[in-house]
């Protein structure tokens, strides 16, 4: 496809917009998209720019008509599933990746954890990529013979019409905690947000939605399929969890094991169980498959140090911390330790939140720095800190160091949760991506104490 959005990744002979965002503007990058390659630039302001120009009212809305006219049939032929809510999206989106192949049934993942066909082929910036690199996605998934695209859409990604043209096939709906008040300013404006998903449906397209959430007549309608622990469609009657994995039955019939650990992962299963059975795969293939899946990278990562676990885990909202102590609470022999920060330039509200969370549930906790933006650290952690009256922490700006005291407090069977960054190859301060995984970090730690 050789129309871009992305000055970066022009070529020689592309077409270039430049959208208009909140956080940018693509007339500022037009020179980098000549230089680069661009025969043509679709703009809003005149001027001379060495190359064929088209000037037009809105370039976002003459993109959407353009991908329309000319790839309108291709996304069509797909079969689009999309995922939205605060939690469980990649999760979810990545289980129903894995189970649809090994099912034989080709499928493409996009979201926070990159663009996959059959394996990971590129990172993404954003869980909810801009719409002309979706189509690009969409389009290279459909010439590979790929029936099936599971991709999440994140409320930010839903509001800045990132997804307009996309017609889906599946809407699937997790759950709404709170996250990104910073943008959305009110819960009822996040709901409305995802809400856009849920318009997005074909005319015979299939609504899946959580039950058992606050939120969930935002997205439920009559034709809806439900499920949850509560009165639902697909309702989970009993469960059992255990250090290695899940069982769990659905309307006291089937016996379903997973090992995925936790109640909150009961409903990422669950939700992909009742995706394979709606699209008619058979029971005993969805058992079988589901008792093979395994998590997405950064989460629920666990790495033994002598008897000791440390999980490192994606949660940065409040209700995503809660349901990963939870769980580890329900399976911990010793003690629990935790090292996270909260991402600067965001929701402000839910840091101190968060700081009682971990403080009421851990032995001792490790305050450190989490994505900075641009946004001081001391500011993140005062946030952070206001009301606490508890002395079970310190504060390490020093990522590296911070999960070095996490790990030196372990003894005997006891846990670290290394919280916030989960998958992630680095931690954005000011405009730089410093390198850094939390997963690689621990496992060089645990080395120089082993030769040591």
């Amino acid at each position: 496809m050789n129309i871009k959005t992305d000055s970066r990744r022009c070529k020689e002979g592309d077409i270039f917009v430049a959208l208009r965002g909140v956080e940018g503007d693509g007339h500022r990058f037009i020179a980098d998209a000549v230089k680069n390659g661009a025969k043509k630039v679709i703009v809003e302001e005149e001027g001379d720019y060495g190359v064929e120009t088209l000037i037009v009212k809105d370039t976002r809305v003459y993109l959407n008509a353009y991908l329309e006219s000319q790839y309108g049939s291709i996304i069509d032929a797909m079969n689009i599933i999309g995922i939205t809510g605060t939690n469980g999206k990649t999760t979810t989106a990545y289980l129903i990746y894995e189970a649809l192949n090994m099912l034989n049934i080709k499928c493409a993942y996009i979201g926070t954890i990159g663009f996959y066909l059959d394996k990971k082929v590129a990172p993404l910036d954003n869980t909810c990529p801009d719409i002309a690199l979706i189509y690009e996605m969409i389009l290279k998934a459909y010439d590979k013979g790929y029936k099936y695209v599971v991709m999440e859409a994140s409320s930010q990604g839903l509001s800045y019409g990132r997804l307009d043209t996309i017609k889906f096939d599946y809407a699937l709906f997790t759950n709404l905690t709170q996250d990104h008040l910073d943008f959305h300013k009110t819960m009822e404006n996040y709901a409305k947000a995802k809400q856009k998903l849920f318009e997005n449906l074909t005319h015979d397209g299939l609504s899946i939605v959580n039950n058992d959430d606050d939120y969930v007549d935002y997205f439920k309608t009559d034709k809806s399929i439900t499920y949850g622990f509560t009165s639902s469609d697909y309702q989970i009657t009993s469960y059992e969890l255990t250090a290695h994995g899940t069982n769990f039955v659905i309307n006291g019939v089937d016996n379903i094991q997973t090992k995925l650990i936790g109640k909150y992962n009961i409903y990422n299963v669950l939700l992909t169980y009742v995706f394979l059975d709606r699209i008619g795969v058979l029971k005993k293939d969805i058992i079988k498959i589901i008792s093979m899946l395994t998590p997405p990278p950064g989460r629920m990562d666990i790495i033994k140090y002598n008897d000791n676990s440390i999980i490192v885990d994606y949660a940065h909202t409040p209700d995503a911390m809660n349901n990963i102590i939870s769980t580890v609470k329900e399976i911990a022999k010793g003690d629990i330790y935790i090292v996270f920060g909260c991402t600067g330039s965001r929701d402000r509200t839910k840091r101190p939140i968060m700081m009682d969370i971990a403080l009421s549930n851990a032995k001792f906790v490790v305050v450190t720095s989490d994505d900075l933006h641009n946004e001081e650290f001391v500011q993140i952690v005062a946030d952070m800190e206001q009301g606490v009256k508890s002395k079970n922490y310190i504060v390490h700006r020093d990522r590296r160091k911070a999960i070095e005291k996490g790990i030196d407090m372990l003894n005997h069977n006891d846990v670290l949760l290394v919280l916030g960054k989960g998958h992630e190859d680095f931690i954005i301060d000011k405009n730089l991506k410093i390198p850094f995984n939390d997963h690689k970090v621990i496992e060089s730690i645990i080395r120089e104490k082993v030769e040591i």
